[in-house]
């Protein structure tokens, strides 16, 4: 990873940082995001690193939930040459997640929704569900581990989440592994992104 005062380059991505002046721009324009999609969260390298590892097949339709700024589908989008969906309950964060896309030369498409209103039928269309650290409050764990299932019963090849290793992701993944056969692991990326957390994968 290189860094310089406003922008850092990782896993083969430009991220910029908050202070630099396309996101000042961009909160001018159209407010602060609402539900903590305000940066980037770093369980992304978790998920980006992991599937590094453990690679997709190339061109997969993929579903990125509680995408924020929509890292790791952007990174599934330049290195898998994946379609991807990012999906946000927060409208606020799209033209984040559409700036970084155009800046790291790819496309996304964008889909506004609550986890509940996800449908067997809409997961359906998908090969693979990632997701970076999006359950950060209790109200969350229920409605995440009911998309995580329906998306299993759909037929979804593979469901990837990551996340810094809270209690209420605990939770939902301890569900996954009781109900779904579901597996989830410490992850460690070294230096220089120093990020630890869960990797949890139906």
């Amino acid at each position: 990873m290189t860094s310089s005062g406003n922008a850092r380059e990782a896993f083969g991505l430009t991220i910029l940082k908050n202070n630099h002046k396309d996101i000042r721009r961009l909160r001018q324009e159209t407010g602060a995001a609402e539900i903590h999609g305000n940066k980037f969260w770093k369980s992304s390298f978790l998920l980006m690193d992991y599937l590094q590892e453990s690679r997709p097949r190339q061109r997969l339709k993929i579903l990125e939930i509680g995408c924020g700024w929509g890292l790791g589908g952007i990174f599934c989008a330049k290195h898998f040459a994946a379609r991807v969906t990012s999906l946000d309950a927060d409208a606020s964060v799209f033209p984040y997640l559409l700036h970084h896309a155009d800046i790291n030369g790819v496309k996304v498409e964008t889909w506004r929704s609550r986890y509940e209103n996800v449908r067997r039928v809409d997961l359906s269309r998908f090969d693979m569900v990632i997701g970076a650290d999006i359950c950060f409050w209790d109200s969350m764990v229920d409605p995440l581990f009911n998309l995580v299932r329906r998306a299993h019963q759909a037929g979804v090849g593979r469901i990837v989440l990551s996340d810094p290793g809270r209690p209420t992701f605990r939770t939902v993944a301890q569900r996954c592994v009781d109900k779904l056969e579901a597996d989830y692991q410490a992850w460690h990326v070294p230096a220089p992104h120093n990020t630890s957390g869960l990797i949890l994968e139906v």
